[in-house]
Parts: C-alpha cells; sequence; structure tokens
C-alpha cells in the first residue's frame, strides 16, 4: 500500500495533505532519523523497513528496546493508528500485516547466534573494543601481525590470548622486526579480554561466522527479509554494541562488490542509538567511518542512523546523509537549544514555517521531513505525519520469535559453535614440539654428561688402578729390598759367623796341626809313633 509509481510513500504533509515519497534509488544516499525519546523514531523506522521490504529491498534493524521485533506480527485495530491514517489522508487500501522477519541475537539467547572471528574483526576494532591506549593496541597489532606471517588463524579469544603469550615469549625475535612487545602492554590486553569475556566476547567470537550475503535474501514473493538484531542485552554493553555495528559496517564494505546506481538498495541498515558508534572514537577511527559510509553506497547499501539529535553524529558524517526524518526535540536547556539550532540548519529551509520552531512543538507522530529528490538535491523540508506501520506496534512474543528462528534453515547454519584447527591448537603443538625437542635435547644433554661422567670415572678408576699398581709395586720393590737387606745382613753375619768359625777352626787347626805336627815330629825322631 505504501508504494506509489514505484516511490516509498513514508509520510504525509501537513499543508499540502499529499504524500511525501522517498525515491528507491536514492536510498542507498544514506539518511538520518532524529528526535527525543517518545516522539515516533521508532514508527518511522518501522514504516521505512516495512516499505522496503514490500519492494523487495532486505533490510538490517537492532532492537535496543525490544518493541521492533513486533514487526514480524500482523497490526491489530488501534485507535491511534486510525486516528494516523486519517491524519495522513489514507482512505483506502491500509491493511493489517506481519513481514518477513530473520531473528539475530549476538548471545544467541533471542535469534539466530551472530558471530566473527577474532582475525576477521582486525586490531583496530578490537582495540577499541577492549579501550586500549595506543601502546597497547601498537602491541595488538604486532600480534595480529606476527600470525598472518605465519598463517595462524585468530579465530576465537583463547586464539587470541596464546598468539600474546607467544609473542610475550618471543619478544626479543620480535622487536627486530615488528617492533617493542612489553609484558606490561601484553598483561593489560590480557586483562581486558577477560572484561570482554565477561560481556560475551567468549560468545560473540568463534565459527562459524556470519556470512553478510545470508542478510540480503527474500522471499519467495520477492518481498526482502527484514533481519532484527536483538539488542537489549547488548546495548548495556555500550562499547561492544556500538563496535559490532561498526564491524557490520566495515564487512559490508569489504564484502559487496561494486554494483554502481540501482533501482532499489541491494540492503539498508538501520542503526540505533547512534550517538554510540561516535563516542570517544578517536579521529582515525572516524576517518575510518566517513570513508566506509561515502564510498557503501555505491554497494547499494543505505545507511540510516537513529539519534536523539543530529548534533550527535560528526559534521562529516551528517553531510553524506541526504535523506532526514526530525522528530520533536525539547529545549528547556542552553545545550537543548543548541541542539535544535543544529537540527534546523541541517535542512533546507521552508518559507511556510519557522524549522526551528517547528522542531519544538511536533506532537508524536509528527515530523520534519525531506528527501532527495530524483537528481540527488534535498527536498525543501515539510511538516508531516509519519504513515502508521501495518505490523503489530508492541512486542511479538517470545513463542512466534522462537518459531521463526527454528523454521529458518539458517538456524541450523549458525546454531551450535564450532571449534576448528587455528592458532591455539597451531601453537599449542608447536610447543609441545618443542618442548619434545628440548626434552631430548636435555636427555642427549644428559646423555651425554653421563658418557662424560663415566669416562671421568673409568679414568680416575684407570688413574687410582695405576697408582695402586705402582704403590703395589713400590711396596713389593720395598718388601724385596728389605729383604734383600735382610738377606744381606743375615749373609753378612753369616760370613762374619763364618769366617770367626773358620778363624777359630783355623786357630784350632792350627793348634791341633801343632800339636799333630810335635807329635809327629815327637814320633819321628822319637820312636816315629803317634
Amino acid at each position: 500500500m505504501y508504494t506509489r509509481e514505484g516511490k516509498l510513500w513514508i509520510a504525509t504533509g501537513e499543508e499540502p495533505r499529499e504524500p511525501i515519497m522517498l525515491r528507491p534509488e536514492m536510498v542507498n544516499r544514506h539518511g538520518l532519523i532524529a528526535g527525543a525519546t517518545g516522539t515516533g523514531k521508532t514508527i518511522s523506522l518501522k514504516v521505512m523497513a516495512e516499505t522496503l521490504s514490500m519492494v523487495g529491498s532486505p533490510v538490517f534493524m537492532v532492537d535496543i528496546k525490544g518493541d521492533v521485533c513486533g514487526i514480524a506480527k500482523m497490526g491489530e485495530e488501534n485507535k491511534h493508528v486510525t486516528e494516523q491514517l486519517e491524519k495522513c489522508n489514507v482512505t483506502e487500501g491500509f491493511e493489517y500485516k506481519d513481514f518477513p522477519v530473520m531473528f539475530w541475537d549476538v548471545y544467541g539467547e533471542k535469534g539466530i547466534p551472530v558471530r566473527t572471528t577474532v582475525s576477521h574483526m582486525g586490531p583496530t576494532l578490537l582495540a577499541r573494543l577492549m579501550d586500549l591506549n595506543p601502546t597497547q593496541e601498537g602491541v595488538l597489532e604486532i600480534a595480529f601481525r606476527v600470525a598472518d606471517d605465519k598463517n595462524l588463524l585468530l579465530i576465537d579469544m583463547k586464539d587470541l590470548r596464546a598468539m600474546l603469550n607467544y609473542v610475550s615469549e618471543n619478544a626479543k625475535e620480535i622487536q627486530a622486526e615488528y617492533g617493542n612487545v612489553s609484558s606490561q602492554s601484553v598483561g593489560a590486553i590480557t586483562r581486558a579480554m577477560l572484561s570482554l569475556e565477561n560481556d560475551g566476547g567468549d560468545i560473540f567470537f568463534g565459527e562459524p561466522e556470519l556470512d553478510i550475503k545470508d542478510w540480503i535474501r527474500t522471499t519467495s514473493d520477492s518481498r526482502g527479509i527484514i533481519n532484527v538484531l536483538d539488542c537489549v542485552k547488548l546495548a548495556n554493553h555500550p562499547l561492544m554494541y556500538s563496535t559490532f555495528l561498526l564491524w557490520l559496517l566495515t564487512d559490508l564494505y569489504e564484502t559487496l562488490p561494486e554494483v554502481g546506481d540501482l533501482d532499489k538498495p541491494r540492503m539498508t541498515f538501520f542503526f540505533d542509538e547512534a550517538h554510540l558508534l561516535f563516542k570517544d572514537a578517536p579521529k582515525a577511527l572516524l576517518d575510518k567511518i566517513e570513508q566506509v559510509i561515502r564510498l557503501i553506497r555505491s554497494k547499494g547499501v543505505g545507511i540510516y542512523f537513529i539519534t536523539q539529535s543530529p548534533a550527535d553524529i560528526p559534521e562529516s558524517i551528517l553531510a553524506q546523509l541526504g535523506n532526514r526524518i526530525q522528530h520533536a526535540l525539547r529545549a528547556f536547556t542552553p545545550s537543548e537549544q543548541k541542539a535544535v539550532k543544529v537540527a534546523a540548519q541541517t535542512f533546507r529551509a521552508n518559507p511556510a514555517f519557522d524549522t526551528e520552531e517547528a522542531i519544538s512543538v511536533l506532537g508524536t507522530g509528527e515530523a520534519l521531513v525531506s528527501f532527495l529528490d530524483e537528481d540527488g538535491a534535498p527536498s525543501v523540508v515539510q511538516r508531516a505525519f509519519i504513515l502508521p506501520p501495518q505490523s503489530f506496534m508492541g512486542p511479538c512474543g517470545d513463542d512466534l520469535r522462537q518459531k521463526l528462528v527454528n523454521s529458518s534453515e539458517l538456524c541450523l547454519k549458525y546454531k551450535d559453535a564450532v571449534d576448528n584447527r587455528s592458532a591455539y591448537e597451531e601453537l599449542a603443538e608447536a610447543r609441545e614440539e618443542r618442548e619434545a625437542e628440548e626434552a631430548a635435547a636435555e636427555a642427549e644433554k644428559e646423555r651425554i654428561k653421563a658418557e662424560k661422567e663415566a669416562e671421568k670415572e673409568r679414568i680416575a678408576r684407570e688413574k687410582e688402578e695405576a697408582r695402586e699398581r705402582r704403590e703395589a709395586e713400590r711396596e713389593e720393590d720395598r718388601a724385596r729390598r728389605e729383604k734383600e737387606r735382610e738377606e744381606a745382613k743375615l749373609e753378612k753375619e753369616r760370613k762374619k759367623k763364618f769366617a770367626i768359625v773358620n778363624k777359630v777352626a783355623n786357630s784350632a787347626l792350627s793348634q791341633v796341626g801343632r800339636e799333630v805336627s810335635r807329635k809327629i815330629l815327637r814320633g819321628i825322631f822319637g820312636n816315629l809313633k803317634w
């Protein structure tokens, strides 16, 4: 119903009460939906999503409050809808209907799990996610670079932790080629990882990784699938929420091919609480976001930021948002008054009313609207009534949500996490091999040491044996000499005794001889007898 002559009917002007149409070929020129809480931003968001779905253009939306999910349920008769239809001059053709929705959830609780790998996230966004300082970010970049050079996949948090341990243990070798790696920085990153894991990072990083092309799908009746990311829980962690959305932007940009100008967007992304994307972001990151937003239009993708005030968006990025829906802003304080003035200045003025004044008095369901014309120029701002959505105004209910999730073939693809071989296993194996080699080397060292000790003992033993032999020989020699001396002494004594005996004997013999001689002589000269 909300299409006419190929254009998207989003609102009806107050004066004149004519449809305000958004040209589908201009949707990829990006846009902004702004306004204070409770002024109707979600209604505008849902109407645009429904209209794009009906022309066959897939949509991505974030559901921060839990009410966007009602787009999956048929709307019900409602006096507020009836009143808004009357204001919008819709007299026929309106019908309540549901829309083709696929639910996603980073935590896997209220939709199909959304995962990416650490490598795919990259060091820049990961450093932002962990709120690292420049020095720590530099060490993280070194870890990624070393992993890339060694063909190591960083899939989940344990891979990153193993990689950080590796660069820390090999800091001296790495420093010459990649730069300094301090143990203090590695320790700080590891502590930040613990905090990230507590916020759900251990669930978000893993496989199977989201293929962004699975979000660019249509139904059998050519309606675009509306992908709703449940962010009720994720929004409690603003840094993780904003970094995740930035990752989606960069993934879209790097994945999709160039297609030039299309008659309708290949896909449209709606990012709620957009101010979180830019809060405390360094200039280098803002430059990257600006580049992505500027170039992604050529890939057929439209980006729409939803936030309270245009002042939440950096000027360089705000300038690229051609389609604007501005709901009411309150102007009680000086800062709020300034925000109103900034919002008014972003529109092409309409002489029929004061834009700045109008922003402050708009009612719920009303907005200032300016869309790009066929030449890509912004139209004069119009005060308008936003059409009511055809889907349910509140949450769709958990039963319907779960039914839609379970019936999708994508649930089978992404539901169960898998732990494929990656850096953790590679480094663990390398460590085991290294430890085995070190153990073998140590064993060989011990063997050589034992052999040397054994050789030393053998030599010492041989020396001792030789010494003992020499000692024994010397003892034998001493004993022999002692024996010889004893024998010589005995011999001397024997000879001495023999000499004495001999002398005595000789003396005796001489005496005897003399006696004999005398006897003989007497015998000869006596009577010749003894």
